[in-house]
């Protein structure tokens, strides 16, 4: 980086540490170095996609904002995607063909004619909106023993919750890890769960996901669909850096959103929350582990997840990495206050909606919400709107 660029990246953190962080700010206490990998990171972040640059042939938007963008960039988003598959006579959950993907692009390059269509033998449908990045970073230094160290597959303490983690193979390093971003805690790391979201949501290649995806069609069409060698996704010979390295950027040095302050009515519902069993799952705190970049170095975490698989009763019936068709990782909660809808598929319009809806292993959770009284329903509404 260039002193100029130094000192001007210098200024906007001097500047944006300055007042309260907002939604879309990067991490507090980022160097200039760090700053400009987030700026870089931002700007491909918004960059709409061409064709000529890879998009498509099938894809569900142009650019990362068009889905991240509420309430700022990096956000969620009300644009969904559709995943399909069936269940067989015996309930077993199937991919509609050997590939094993179950994503239907909303969109596709017109010219190229390479839309796929959900066949009719499908039977589980599944929408799923956008998850905030928020923090992210944060939770990638979370350390998968941390995570271990809270599931309880068996329910040996009989609370009825018995959440577990996801072991996966991460696309990106190929080591045994930990999942935990995307629905189905599918990703462990944010190299991987960038990189998917680039082929899968705008269908370009990369070195993690090299196979462009689109159901039905053939390889000989894809090739005439698809004429731009995989991967599509090239270092930029400036800065050797790759679109899916500059996502990683963004989004690790993207900073949480901060709590809207807090009063005797949040606190009392904060309490309400623990007492009927919601922070079983959305556990209010975990830790990063040791670090040598102090952004990440033991740092508290107030997420409000296990990061756990749960079968909650919001399943999408969909089998993705380790998680089985009804479970669901546990949404955190951190930022809830600024987005809408929730639940996977959007069908919560509030927060009240949607802890009515949970049932499962959050049962007795969602009996105490409707047991509580007219006080504590409030007190726990005003916390969770404090969030």
């Amino acid at each position: 980086m260039t002193t100029a660029v130094a000192l001007l990246a210098g200024s906007a953190i001097a500047w944006a540490q300055l007042r309260t962080p907002l939604p879309g700010d990067p991490l507090s206490g980022i160097t200039p170095v760090e700053f400009e990998e987030f700026r870089l990171g931002l700007d491909d972040f918004l960059e709409v996609e061409t064709a000529e640059e890879g998009l498509g042939p099938a894809f569900n938007g142009a650019s990362c904002a068009v889905c991240h963008n509420v309430p700022a960039i990096g956000g969620a988003g009300t644009i969904a995607e559709i995943r399909a598959g069936r269940r067989d006579a015996s309930g077993r959950f199937q991919t509609l063909d050997a590939t094993g993907e179950t994503l239907f692009h909303l969109f596709s390059i017109p010219a190229h004619g390479c839309q796929a269509i959900v066949p009719p033998e499908a039977n589980v449908f599944a929408r799923r909106v956008p998850i905030p990045l928020f923090g992210a970073g944060l939770v990638e230094a979370i350390p998968d023993d941390t995570i271990v160290a809270l599931e309880d597959p068996f329910d040996r303490d009989r609370d009825g919750v018995s959440g577990r983690a996801a072991r996966i193979e991460d696309a990106a390093t190929g080591e045994r890890r930990i999942g935990r971003f995307g629905w189905k805690s599918q990703h462990a790391t944010l190299l991987s769960f960038g990189a998917d979201a680039y082929r899968n949501e705008m269908g370009i290649t990369n070195d993690v996901f090299s196979a462009e995806a689109a159901y039905g069609v053939t390889a000989e069409r894809m090739r005439a669909c698809d004429p731009i060698g995989d991967p599509e996704d090239i270092a930029d010979p400036r800065t050797r850096r790759r679109g899916i390295d500059n996502f990683a950027s963004f989004m690790r040095f993207l900073g949480p959103v901060a709590r809207e302050g807090s009063s005797e009515q949040t606190r009392a519902g904060e309490q309400v929350f623990a007492a009927i069993g919601c922070a079983t799952c959305h556990r209010p705190v975990l830790n990063t582990g040791p670090s040598s970049n102090p952004l990440f170095d033991r740092k508290p975490v107030a997420l409000f997840s296990d990061l756990l698989l749960h079968e909650v009763g919001t399943g999408d019936g969909i089998v993705q990495g380790a998680a089985e068709a009804d479970e669901i990782r546990t949404p955190a909660l951190w930022g809830l206050r600024l987005r809408r809808p929730l639940l996977h598929d959007g069908s919560a319009a509030t927060a009240e909606d949607a802890i009515r809806r949970h049932g499962g292993e959050a049962e007795l959770a969602r009996r105490g919400f409707e047991q509580l009284s007219d006080a504590d329903r409030a007190a726990i509404l005003a916390f969770l709107r404090s969030i």
